[in-house]
């Protein structure tokens, strides 16, 4: 075992992930959430801490020992501009206490993407959480740019995979399929979207966070090519072995659904993702530290295991 220390802000499917590619490498991990418990994805042999990260007293002694840090919290959707700055003022106070190295977890919501999202493409938010996206960002750039600490930054679209319940391509897909419903995707069927797999990320940040000449960048992820939301139901779908079954829940819809629910009342302003092609190349993470996506067919076989274990238990 490694005597490095790694503590991971937020044990959703990134944090667990992360811990899991941090455990294969054998190096210590302790993980951090509000309420101690582990989640079902998290190893056994992980830490497991107590404690509010928009506490920065609490979040600085969570972190104690620490040789990096992960910043992979997600408040709920819509309270994104009252909790995100908290938890990241948090994860930073940590980092500079601990001169640990950083890893930022974030999106691209901060980027124009009226053409392919490579690292380096022009930072235009196109919504209110793209705003708040951009904002976390410019901080973490410009504490490493004082000195304070010493970061890496891994952007990712929207995640899909084991684990992963709340997203574009999640549960209205694959738990629907494996319940004989009709797989429901929103905005439109035939635009293309970059998806991110969520194993490959967690491999992507623990390799960000045990490599120095990693720090002081922006990393996209690997992506495998983009498809459109109908291929990959459609290919769902025949590896259920099931006849297609897709529903497109239009903009129209959403509004209205969001007039009841604030989690989708904040989704409608990010719908340009998959009304508008949303195509990212990662190959630059691929071409500097030798990471490579998962294939989408082995990406779905995996999420459709986890999805039916759930389903059975």
């Amino acid at each position: 075992m490694s005597d490095e220390l790694h503590v991971i802000f937020g044990t959703g499917p990134a944090g667990c992930w992360t811990a899991r590619a941090l455990v294969e490498r054998g190096v210590g991990v302790r993980a951090v959430n509000r309420s101690g418990n582990r989640p079902e994805l998290m190893p056994a042999g992980v830490e497991m801490v107590a404690a509010d990260v928009s506490d920065k007293a609490r979040a600085i002694a969570a972190a104690q020992g620490a040789t990096t840090l992960y910043q992979s919290l997600n408040p709920p959707y819509h309270q994104w501009p009252e909790l995100f700055p908290g938890l990241q003022a948090g994860a930073l106070a940590a980092a500079k206490a601990t001169g640990a190295r950083y890893v930022s977890f974030e999106n691209l919501y901060l980027y124009d993407s009226s053409s392919v999202i490579f690292e380096d493409s022009p930072t235009r938010p196109a919504s209110k959480k793209g705003e708040v996206r951009l904002r976390m960002a410019l901080e973490v750039a410009a504490a490493q740019a004082r000195g304070e600490i010493r970061a890496a930054t891994l952007r990712s679209s929207d995640y899909y995979g084991p684990g992963v319940t709340a997203s574009a391509l999640s549960g209205m897909v694959f738990a629907n399929l494996i319940a004989g419903k009709k797989a429901q995707v929103v905005g439109s069927a035939i635009c293309p979207h970059s998806f991110a797999y969520i194993e490959d990320v967690g491999r992507a940040a623990a390799e960000l966070g045990t490599r120095d000449e990693a720090l002081g960048r922006v990393w996209l992820a690997p992506h495998a090519p983009a498809r459109t939301q109908g291929e990959v139901a459609e290919e769902t779908c025949a590896l259920l072995g099931i006849p297609t079954a897709i529903t497109v829940i239009s903009p129209f819809m959403m509004r209205l659904a969001g007039l009841f629910v604030p989690a989708i009342k904040e989704s409608v302003e990010m719908l340009y993702e998959f009304t508008e092609p949303f195509v990212v190349d990662s190959t630059r993470i691929e071409r500097e530290l030798g990471l490579v996506y998962t294939a989408m067919e082995t990406g779905l076989e995996r999420t459709i295991a986890w999805y039916r274990e759930r389903a059975g238990a």
